[in-house]
């Protein structure tokens, strides 16, 4: 059974609402990923400038060493994991890790940015994250969800499916 499930996707996509809600069901821990940033990623995205893949490095490998220190007593965290690439090196640390990934429309994850103040994340590099996005493929352990519904229904939504699949003892 797997340990440790990441909440992927854009920025606005609501990985930290979810990623919470679902920890706090499963009687996990749950680690806001932005906080693993290495400040000089914070200062870039902040003057709206996107990370490349040699920026990501340190925040992924962090993201893996809280991932293999939590995981006996189980860890969701939130972690957009845009590529491919990204969510196989998080799998080096925990080959059976679940990746859930809320959907939604552009225009929607344009309304919600607007509304987010305190964030470093600026609305305008979303299309940059939209272009970047590469969805799970088959052969990973995924789950992707209608991010349009309320919090509530989305943690469900990823309950329901996590049983569906036994992924997790819930």
């Amino acid at each position: 059974m797997a340990r440790a499930i990441v909440v992927m996707g854009v920025t606005g996509c609501g990985k930290s609402t979810l990623g919470d809600a679902l920890a706090q069901a499963l009687g996990w821990r749950f680690l806001e990923g932005d906080t693993l940033h290495p400040p000089s990623n914070i200062t870039k995205m902040a003057a709206g400038v996107a990370l490349n893949d040699a920026d990501r490095l340190p925040f992924l490998r962090n993201i893996a060493h809280a991932i293999v220190e939590s995981r006996p007593a189980g860890i969701v965290v939130s972690c957009s994991a845009l590529k491919r690439s990204y969510r196989d090196q998080l799998r080096m640390s925990e080959p059976n890790l679940i990746f859930v990934l809320p959907l939604l429309s552009r225009e929607r994850l344009l309304a919600r940015l607007s509304r987010r103040s305190g964030h470093f994340m600026p609305s305008s590099l979303l299309d940059s994250q939209l272009a970047t996005l590469e969805a799970p493929q088959d052969d990973e352990l995924s789950i992707q969800i209608d991010g349009e519904g309320t919090p509530d229904e989305q943690l469900l939504q990823t309950l329901h499916a996590l049983r569906a699949l036994e992924l997790v003892t819930i």
